[in-house]
């Protein structure tokens, strides 16, 4: 569990090092749907780290659709 939970916290780093761009909507959209059903499946099998970072994943896309959405009207 160590081991899953360092790899986590590098990622969530890694997320965190790249809020300055923001993807495209397609790519944001996939990647929330994605993590969503990833979120449901680790809940299921009772997996803790997957169900964290997945469901910190999803966030993460749809903060991002809310940020190209946001800056797109403003153009």
């Amino acid at each position: 569990m160590l081991v899953g939970v360092a790899g986590m916290l590098l990622i969530v780093a890694a997320w965190l090092l790249s809020l300055k761009d923001i993807p495209s909507p397609r790519l944001s959209a996939l990647y929330g749907v994605g993590s969503a059903l990833l979120t449901i499946h680790s809940i299921t099998i009772g997996d803790p780290v997957f169900s964290i970072l997945n469901a910190a994943a999803t966030a993460l896309a749809l903060t991002n659709l809310v940020r190209w959405f946001r800056g797109a009207k403003q153009l």
